[in-house]
């Protein structure tokens, strides 16, 4: 989008035959990062095809203010269709100072971005069309607990929704260390219901941080259970830097890397033969349709990587091989 940063694509098919993209986008006048944790807004796109392109409709998640719990920025959407409802998981956070002015230079050291950190927490917006009108709760549905390994932030939703309509929600977090924060880790939580109370599972997180330095988790229910795919940070796993790996798991908190664990690359091929490393590759999102996995959403940047060095970022879909 011109004059915007855009991330985080989860698609939905519609009840109008479309196919509706949830994403994340904030002004280009703020940094890229850490830009998003002060003016990111949750919006819906649509397209006649999974493959695009999408054409922005509307703001469904824009800021209300520093007194709401994600009142200065809404983050990391994922979409889900249930029985009738659309279910919309995201991240959102606030902060008590002032918002920051067009060509005002921001850093992570800046106390609205060390607060808006901080207070990331998980949502959920529910409606009965994905035109809305969408209920937005006054309160997170998971936050972090005190002394626990998720106890500084909860972040980056992944919800499953089971067959008996339960819910299994795998997450971000980050544990305080003192006056910091500690490596990224990864937890479960889950719920009877979409709309029941979220509870964490375990007081350990699912893979050990200090050896396994992943996020972006994405999960989805298979015949054994479950599989994930999230991004690898140091590459240590699947032999690529923030390249993807992939995971098993019986009950949701028993997770195993697969055999042959990587499950994507940042370098994509185009229609034309040729290939691009992907200054960053993120927030992978599968959709299914009828059951099978048919494209694979992520959200990515040109430059050399990192993201100080984009110029631009899009939501990128890759059609799968049957």
């Amino acid at each position: 989008m011109e004059g915007w940063w855009v991330w985080c694509g989860s698609v939905v098919l519609g009840e109008d035959g479309r196919f509706h993209m949830f994403a994340s986008r904030w002004p280009k006048w703020l940094p890229m990062h850490p830009g998003w944790l002060l003016r990111s807004e949750v919006v819906r796109a649509v397209s006649d095809t999974p493959e695009g392109p999408y054409t922005y409709e509307e703001t469904v998640l824009p800021a209300r203010g520093a007194e709401y719990w994600d009142g200065r920025s809404t983050h990391n959407p994922h979409i889900i269709h249930h029985e009738g409802k659309y279910l919309l998981y995201y991240m959102g956070s606030t902060h008590p100072f002032a918002e920051p002015e067009h060509g005002e230079s921001v850093e992570m050291e800046d106390c609205r971005c060390i607060s808006a950190r901080a207070n990331k927490r998980i949502g959920l917006m529910v409606a009965d069309s994905v035109f809305g009108p969408w209920k937005r709760l006054d309160a997170p549905i998971l936050s972090p607990r005190p002394g626990k390994f998720d106890s500084f932030l909860t972040s980056n939703p992944a919800p499953c929704i089971r067959k008996d309509g339960s819910v299994l929600l795998v997450y971000k977090a980050r544990k305080y260390e003192g006056n910091t924060h500690g490596q990224m880790t990864i937890g479960a939580a889950e719920a009877q219901r979409y709309d029941a109370p979220y509870e964490v599972i375990s007081d350990q997180p699912l893979f050990t941080p200090e050896q396994f330095h992943i996020e972006d988790p994405f999960i989805w229910r298979t015949q054994d259970g479950y599989a994930l795919i999230a991004k690898d940070m140091d590459g240590k796993l699947c032999g690529e830097k923030q390249g993807g790996i992939q995971a098993y798991s019986h009950s949701g908190t028993d997770w195993k890397f697969a055999e042959s664990p990587k499950a994507y690359s940042r370098l994509v091929r185009w229609e034309d033969g040729s290939q691009q490393w992907m200054g960053n590759f993120e927030r992978p999102f599968l959709l299914f349709q009828e059951g099978v996995p048919t494209h694979l959403f992520a959200a990515v940047s040109d430059g050399p990587g990192g993201f100080q060095n984009a110029e631009n970022t899009w939501n990128m879909v890759i059609p799968l091989s049957k």
